[in-house]
């Protein structure tokens, strides 16, 4: 409960990265449980930083592994069971009830790189919560083995799961994805999950192993079934990117150029616009180098001059 520092940061394409502007939110002057919408004006430059922010006290949420998973502990289990049996229906309302993700290991995953491999790691979404596993380098089968948990606040959300091979400073290319109901959760049962393509509709490729276990107040869910859901402020990324248009299209110009400037140099080669230049390409050319006659205006009996 103090002070956030936030830094925007600029990087052009040949990777030179530049601070453009500070800001600083007091987040104990915040009010807990509420979304504030912030603009943030920069120091230091023109500009502001749009932020939505709420304070959320989240019991039970973590990413850990495996060794150390909340609901394998009874005595935690038991804990979290009380905090949302039928006699706390009526006390905070919006905290239905928790999800824990076992992200175990992927199979048979698409290759990205040239390499023949790929560099993936896993996403997961709930709502307006995003957590995401490590990276694991130069593997079609990774293993990450970690616990993710979630709070509800809607029994109706949906959990998606994607998979992204990291590509460095370039944004990561899509391996595939599951989306799975909360309703359609049975208790500690691991199941493996075709991978789908971005609109769920085809298989893609490959296989993602998950264990979810999910506690809940009935009576909360219920209520909950009749109020606005909640506005999911991570927009979908664009099919069309002006960054990625942008950069193809430089590399169309740069092509272009190039090609452009080989044909010029080869016409002035073929018109003789620079003797040494063009002696030294005919000259250059593997096998017997073809004779040009070049034609100029020349008063008298003699011939045309080679």
């Amino acid at each position: 409960m103090g002070i956030l520092d936030i830094e925007v940061w600029g990087k052009d394409s040949k990777k030179h990265e530049e601070r453009l502007g500070t800001c600083k939110v007091d987040i104990s002057a915040l009010p807990l449980k509420q979304a504030n919408c912030l603009e943030l004006p920069l120091d230091s430059c023109l500009g502001a930083l749009l932020m939505l922010v709420t304070l959320t006290p989240c019991a039970g949420v973590s990413v850990s592994d495996l060794c150390v998973c909340p609901l394998a502990d009874p005595s935690e289990r038991k804990q979290i069971t009380q905090r949302y049996c039928l006699q706390n229906s009526l006390t905070d309302m919006k905290d239905v009830g928790i999800l824990q993700v076992k992200v175990l290991k992927a199979a048979d995953l698409l290759a990205a790189d040239f390499s023949g491999k790929s560099d993936p790691f896993c996403l997961l979404e709930l709502g307006n919560d995003r957590l995401q596993t490590h990276t694991v380098y130069k593997n079609l089968n990774p293993e990450w083995n970690k616990v993710f948990t979630f709070p509800i606040k809607d029994i109706h959300d949906v959990l998606e799961v994607t998979v992204f091979d990291e590509d460095g400073d370039k944004p990561p290319d899509f391996l595939g994805k599951v989306a799975i109901p909360l309703l359609s959760i049975r208790d500690g049962q691991p199941n493996c999950y075709v991978l789908k393509n971005k609109d769920l509709e085809q298989a893609f490729k490959g296989v993602i192993y998950l264990e979810m276990d999910i506690i809940y107040n009935p009576v909360k869910a219920s209520i909950r079934t009749f109020t606005p859901r909640e506005k999911r402020f991570v927009e979908d990324s664009r099919k069309l990117s002006k960054k990625i248009l942008s950069r193809d299209v430089d590399r169309v110009k740069r092509i272009t150029m190039a090609i452009w400037n080989t044909m010029q140099f080869l016409k002035s080669c073929f018109q003789w616009e620079s003797t040494l230049r063009s002696t030294i390409a005919f000259v250059s050319h593997k096998g017997e180098p073809p004779l040009y006659m070049k034609c100029t205006p020349f008063s008298g009996d003699i011939g045309p001059s080679l």
